[in-house]
Parts: structure tokens; C-alpha cells; sequence
């Protein structure tokens, strides 16, 4: 009860704390081309939310956030207009991005493995339960790739952002 001493209400509270995890995430500057800081922003923050696993959900849901949260926005948007996106291409690549970082974010922890090594014993396992070719497209990349040595999951984050970029960089150029 105490806390309640410092802050209004439990939505005053849940501003502060997401407003924490902002500041949390280290923001690129406008020194590098709009690519590379988008990357700068994405990494952190996924390693951030991987941290903070509570926050995921809340982080665009409060309705008074705080000056972190909003210099984060600001700086994201910032680079994007100084790199030459439109106003609407800059709120739809900051809507993508967000929504691959967050949704990487909360699926990653959710998942039945940690690493490479668990990673291939629980395929191994769901697919030794059915009949060899019952679902050969599946059997083809857990043995071919998710099975072999190296393997893992959190590099599916990389390629998956790339993938982003790319397609921002042509809507980009279709301006």
C-alpha cells in the first residue's frame, strides 16, 4: 500500500514501468543510414523484452506514456522521415517492425526449447510418434535444419527482419 504513496493508481504504476523498458532499449542515432538503425533498435529491443517478458503486451497499450516511451517513438519516426519515408510509410514500417520485434518476443519464450541441442531432441521426439512420410515436409527441415549442428531459433530473428528491411527499403523507393 505503501506505493501507492508515489503513484495515483495501478495504470500510473504500469506507465512507469513500461517507461523503464523503453529507456531499457538503446536507441540508434540518425549517424547511420535508416537500415542499420533500424537494426541497432530492433536487436535491443528484443533482447530487452526477452528480459522483461511481462512487458511485451503492454508496451503500446498505455494511453499516458511516459517520456521514454515517447522519445523512443520519436527517434524511430525521426530516422525514418530523415531517411525519406512518407508519413504513412513511416507509421506502416513502425507498425511492422514493432510487430515482428514484439511478436519474435513473445513466441520465442513460449517455445519447448532453449538451444540447438534441445531444439533437435524435441523434434526428434514429436516426430519419432507418428509413421515415417505422415508429414514429410515437416521431417524435411527438422532433419535437414533445425536437427543439424549450429542450429539456432533466435537467428530466425535476423532473417525475418532482413526480410522487413528489404521490403521497406522497396516500398521506399517506389515513393
Amino acid at each position: 500500500m505503501s506505493l501507492y504513496n508515489h503513484v495515483a493508481n495501478k495504470a500510473d504504476l504500469l506507465d512507469g514501468m513500461i517507461d523503464i523498458v523503453f529507456a531499457e532499449i538503446d536507441l540508434p542515432t540518425s549517424e547511420t543510414d535508416w537500415r542499420t538503425a533500424m537494426r541497432r533498435r530492433a536487436v535491443p529491443a528484443r533482447d530487452v523484452l526477452s528480459r522483461h517478458r511481462w512487458a511485451t503486451g503492454l508496451m503500446e497499450s498505455r494511453t499516458t506514456p511516459g517520456p521514454a516511451t515517447l522519445r523512443h517513438h520519436d527517434t524511430v519516426l525521426g530516422i525514418l522521415r530523415g531517411a525519406g519515408f512518407s508519413i504513412e510509410l513511416a507509421a506502416h514500417a513502425y507498425s511492422a517492425l514493432d510487430s515482428y520485434i514484439y511478436g519474435f518476443a513473445l513466441q520465442e519464450p513460449s517455445l519447448p526449447f532453449d538451444n540447438g541441442e534441445d531444439t533437435a531432441k524435441v523434434a526428434q521426439a514429436i516426430m519419432s510418434r507418428f509413421a515415417s512420410g505422415e508429414f514429410p515436409h515437416l521431417t524435411e527441415i527438422a532433419v535437414e535444419y533445425v536437427m543439424q549442428p549450429g542450429y539456432d531459433y533466435g537467428n530466425e530473428f535476423a532473417f525475418g527482419l532482413e526480410l522487413i528491411l528489404d521490403g521497406l527499403e522497396r516500398a521506399l523507393r517506389s515513393v
